[in-house]
């Protein structure tokens, strides 16, 4: 069954989670509450054959707070590949900044997804050192910076839609650039690591005018654009030329889903995103994969 968790209260959501079990079956959908904080949900799936090398790919929701659609929908092409997914559960109680990983208040989404990321290594035994991530809307906006926070952690990074971006910018204070800001004293930014991790940002060809949910500061529209087309293009140039400063040749893409506008499940079922986003970070299954 598949749950609305946007404004379920803290009580509702622990009633459809548990606490980890050791072995935690393979084939299904897990919600499940992390340990270190009960009150933490998160979405697992292993595939069948899940071994200590299964990679582990990363998907994060937007406002919606769809984390079990996230996972069900990558099933199939988590299965081809052998890859563990995992989708955190960021309640708008709990986080409501969650995009800039908390800075303007709420917990810390970023320590919350790397103990998340702790447990189910631990308790399935994978391997793995770095991640795969995606995320969609307002999980765009938290996985890049994510990725920019922490590129010791991230393989490789995919953007689905994000409202606006932090762009490589060393002179700004984050998260309008990458100088350390007060309200997070703990990060610091090391452009030099963050241009060596390939991106990939996907917009809905319908995703191309402002919306009430995209940020429309006068800063924001004069330095990143008006839709989420043009903001998403912009970022993509602006790692490019700095990855090039850098020496570094490192690979970006955008890309345009046709037929979708600014919604998940469109852009999945239509846009089919989940293809572009597997194949970008994973590769392609022998040239022969369907979307």
């Amino acid at each position: 069954m598949s749950f609305n968790l946007v404004d379920y209260k803290s009580s509702e959501l622990l009633s459809l989670a548990r606490t980890v079990e050791t072995p935690l079956s393979t084939g299904e959908v897990h919600c499940l509450s992390l340990r270190s904080d009960p009150e933490q949900l998160y979405y697992l799936y292993l595939p069948a054959n899940v071994n200590s090398n299964a990679k582990i790919f990363v998907s994060v929701h937007g406002i919606s707070r769809n984390a079990e659609s996230h996972v069900r929908r990558n099933i199939k092409r988590a299965e081809k590949r052998n890859v563990v997914i995992v989708a955190p559960l960021f309640t708008k109680q709990r986080f409501p900044d969650y995009q800039r990983l908390g800075r303007s208040g709420g917990l810390r989404a970023d320590y919350k997804l790397l103990d998340i990321l702790d447990e189910v290594k631990e308790k399935v035994g994978l391997n793995a050192q770095r991640f795969y991530l995606f995320g969609y809307s307002g999980g765009g906006q938290f996985v890049h910076r994510f990725a920019m926070a922490y590129p010791d952690k991230v393989a490789r990074v995919a953007i689905g839609a994000a409202g606006w971006y932090t762009p490589p910018n060393e002179c700004r204070r984050f998260p309008y650039g990458l100088r350390s800001d007060p309200k997070l004293p703990d990060l610091h930014f090391d452009i030099q690591k963050i241009v060596k991790i390939p991106a990939c940002v996907l917009v809905g060809e319908f995703d191309n005018k402002l919306d009430e949910q995209l940020r429309v500061s006068e800063k924001i529209v004069k330095r990143q654009g008006e839709s989420r087309i043009e903001r998403g293009k912009k970022w993509i140039n602006k790692m490019k030329k700095k990855a090039q400063r850098y020496h570094q040749q490192t690979h970006y893409e955008f890309h345009i889903l046709p037929n979708a506008g600014h919604s998940y499940s469109q852009c999945m079922r239509e846009g089919r995103m989940g293809g572009i986003v597997f194949r970008f970070l994973f590769g392609s299954l022998n040239g022969l994969e369907k979307n």
